[in-house]
């Protein structure tokens, strides 16, 4: 399992928007880039895809920008690595793949799926308010 650049960034941006987008108000593109210091072009690319997933809705025009369609605390690490096209699989064989020879005699099989169940479990766990929250009781 290989978090890609887009994944990280995805995650990034979003706890970025939880923190400046207070009470639903819309933020911008450019804003986030700036805040996270990434390219605002690959940041639209990823904000399509949270808002076909339904992550975050978009307001057009003048004091446009996103804002969270769901409520943080509902939002989860799994949720945002998925919209963003991210696979939480640990290798090729945690699924069952038609194309594998050793399908039903490989006793690794199962070591692979549970490590990729315990994996998404785990992102599956982790909101972005507990995420924020974590980042208060820490300051």
């Amino acid at each position: 399992m290989r978090i890609t650049t887009r994944g990280r960034y995805a995650l990034r941006a979003s706890l970025a928007l939880a923190k400046i987008g207070k009470e639903g108000v819309p933020v911008s593109i450019n804003s986030l880039s700036e805040e996270e210091n990434i390219s605002s072009v690959f940041l639209e690319q990823i904000f399509f895809k949270l808002r076909k997933a339904g992550i975050v809705s978009s307001v057009r025009g003048p004091g446009g920008g996103f804002c969270f369609a769901q409520p943080l605390d509902q939002l989860t690490i799994k949720k945002i690595l998925d919209a963003a096209g991210e696979e939480l699989n640990l290798t090729a064989c945690d699924k069952h793949s038609e194309d594998c020879a050793r399908l039903g005699a490989c006793l690794t099989h199962s070591v692979w799926a549970d490590v990729t169940e315990l994996i998404n479990n785990f992102f599956n766990s982790i909101t972005l308010a507990s995420i924020l929250e974590k980042e208060t009781l820490e300051k």
